[in-house]
């Protein structure tokens, strides 16, 4: 075994959730391409401390999206600085699209680094923090902050009854981004991961308050929508596709274009949360099957 592994960040998993070092800054992995890492917590007590795929880094991130001496964090008199250094695929803080080449920090920043995505925690209330980002771990996609597959299902278990008892409409949309794998075949996932939180922000700006949007999974994202008939939904749909069709994702300095497939559903009498997901993800296929870039329903 190399050396170099011999030089290891602190970490803390999910399972050790009393922090030791309470108010001391630190960053908390929210989204990772191993599901083991997410929650762990790298204390940034030292005056530099760097991130990168070499082993002799403070922060190891053994991803080929990671150059060797990626970014380095900078203790000044005034705060704590985050600095590239000269990365391949560069580094981004929250949802600028923009390249950073030095930022200061501030409490509940998003720092992504190649395909990892740390959450800034700074002050006296860490531990509070820290336990707040747990829970909303559970509940949220840390990728575009939407709602995960789990929390849509508390969200539609709640809905359907609510729907039948008061003689409600409700209706469901499956979105899916048509070729998404050629977007990561070609330009690589990185790029896919951009285009897939730009997609989540068109998605949320077009929703009404009360819908409920998430990730269902991979590329595949979900609209719960209360009191909607079917034919409300499809024309909302259409809306959405027509947005997407139209707009332009600056994903990793790059111009991408992206189109969708949408099937929408309706609730009927006697009607399950499966059975909603079925109709919607059955029309879905269709539109996929006859064509792609249009709405079925």
């Amino acid at each position: 075994m190399d050396s170099d592994y011999d030089i290891q960040t602190r970490v803390t998993g999910l399972d050790q959730l009393k922090l030791k070092h309470v108010g001391e800054d630190c960053l908390v992995i929210i989204h990772a391409p191993v599901q083991t890492s997410l929650g762990r917590r790298h204390v940034l007590n030292r005056p530099v401390i760097t991130i990168g795929r070499g082993r002799d880094n403070d922060i190891v991130l053994p991803s080929d999206c990671v150059s060797r001496k990626h970014v380095q964090l900078e203790h000044r008199a005034d705060a704590l600085y985050v600095v590239d250094l000269e990365s391949t695929n560069g580094t981004f803080i929250n949802d600028d699209p923009r390249l950073t080449q030095e930022h200061k920090l501030r409490r509940g920043d998003q720092l992504t680094v190649g395909d990892t995505i740390f959450k800034f925690l700074s002050g006296s209330d860490v531990e509070a923090q820290y336990h707040e980002i747990v829970f909303r771990m559970t509940i949220t996609d840390g990728l575009t902050n939407l709602h995960n597959r789990k929390q849509l299902d508390t969200l539609l278990s709640e809905e359907i009854p609510r729907a039948h008892r008061h003689g409600r409409d409700l209706a469901l949309l499956m979105l899916d981004i048509d070729h998404f794998k050629s977007i990561n075949d070609t330009y690589g996932h990185l790029t896919g991961d951009s285009v897939l939180r730009g997609l989540a922000s068109i998605l949320q700006k077009r929703l009404r308050p009360n819908d409920k949007l998430g990730r269902y999974g991979g590329e595949e994202f979900c609209a719960i929508l209360p009191e909607t008939s079917l034919h409300s939904a499809t024309r909302i749909a259409e809306e959405l596709r027509a947005m997407v069709q139209s707009h332009s994702f600056n994903a990793e300095g790059k111009e991408v274009r992206v189109t969708i497939s949408i099937g929408a559903s309706c609730l009927c009498a006697g009607m399950t949360m499966e059975h909603l997901y079925k109709g919607a993800d059955d029309k879905l296929y269709e539109a996929k099957r006859t064509g792609r870039n249009k709405v079925c329903h």
